[in-house]
């Protein structure tokens, strides 16, 4: 036992009882490796070996010191005087319960690790899961509502969207055909490099594409490229993640974001380059619309360099779409959206 390495060999007399009714006996107790040895003094024959991790003292703080090979008593007992014996005896039993003390002492410790690593995990992976879910499960008019504030915060870089009726109203007859019945597109005077899509369905559209194009080609390639190219779930996500966790937390509970969760979010938008998808969808779409391509890619690239796949794969580039996408009146007031 390493709680007795001080001693090379430890005896010492005793009286021990077999049973509860036999007589005293005189014996020698020797610790061992893991044992108490009873032998008898005359010739060292051992009479029992009891297990030292076993040992039981019946009547702490009395003496002679009583033992038992067992907690329960047992039949055997053995009374011993020796104080030198019975502080060995006591060593070894604390040195047990110090060894017994440690894997609740490390199961303690694990489990403080444990909740740690889970409250981690919920910090780190909480707010995260909870904006995904509010995205995903967003109801078409909470998303509009998310989209008109984030086109709030564009009109503060942009200008005002502009509000003439009657541009507007071309606007709202052309959007079904182009891009849907659910989606809406509003016109702000400044330039946008092509159209941005917000939550909700809802499309910018810069006013130099009106301005400065000959026809609504461009305009409406860059409606549908939008469309194309911006994943609608996506963008929400992005919205909601800008408001932060708390936000969403008040979207989920109340209803609505606080009034100034999207700023900034405008501004983060209109630094971005403009998401452009593949020519192949892109061509297939603008020709079942109606119209040509390469409109849009010149508003891309005058050049027409780096936008020759879009020219070249022109749906009508050889003979003129059935109908034009808008009547000439209908252009000249969607050109003026902006005007007064």
């Amino acid at each position: 036992m390493t709680a007795l390495t001080e001693f090379q060999r430890l005896e010492a007399q005793g009286s021990w009882r077999s049973a509860p009714d036999a007589r005293l006996r005189e014996v020698v107790v020797a610790v061992g490796e893991a044992t108490l040895v009873l032998s008898d003094p005359k010739s060292d024959l051992p009479l029992s070996h009891w297990s030292l991790p076993a040992v039981t003292r019946l009547n702490p703080g009395e003496m002679p010191a009583i033992y038992a090979p067992g907690g329960d008593g047992g039949d055997e007992t053995v009374e011993i005087d020796d104080p030198l014996m019975i502080q060995a005896i006591e060593r070894v039993h604390r040195a047990i319960a110090t060894r017994r003390a440690h894997p609740g002492r490390l199961r303690g410790g694990l489990t403080v690790v444990a909740v740690v690593a889970m409250l981690v995990a919920l910090v780190v992976w909480l707010p995260d899961a909870i904006i995904r879910h509010a995205a995903r499960i967003a109801p078409p008019a909470q998303a509009r509502q998310i989209g008109g504030a984030v086109l709030a915060d564009i009109e503060r870089s942009t200008g005002a969207i502009c509000t003439r009726a009657s541009g507007q109203a071309v606007l709202d007859w052309i959007t079904p055909r182009l891009i849907g019945p659910d989606a809406s597109v509003r016109v702000v005077p400044g330039p946008l490099n092509g159209v941005l899509r917000l939550p909700g369905n809802l499309y910018v559209l810069g006013g130099d594409l009106l301005e400065g194009s000959p026809g609504p080609d461009a305009a409406a390639g860059h409606l549908l490229a939008a469309s194309l190219a911006t994943d609608p779930g996506a963008i929400l996500w992005q919205a909601l993640d800008h408001a932060g966790f708390t936000a969403v937390l008040r979207l989920l509970t109340l209803g609505q974001l606080p009034p100034a969760a999207m700023r900034g979010f405008g501004e983060t938008l209109l630094s971005r380059p403009v998401p452009r998808p593949e020519a192949g969808p892109l061509l297939a779409a603008m020709e079942q619309a109606g119209f040509g391509s390469e409109a849009y890619a010149r508003s891309i690239d005058p050049t027409g360099q780096s936008v020759l796949p879009l020219i070249e794969g022109d749906p009508f580039r050889l003979a003129p779409p059935p109908r034009p996408l808008l009547t000439d009146q209908q252009w000249l007031a969607l050109q003026q959206i902006c005007a007064g």
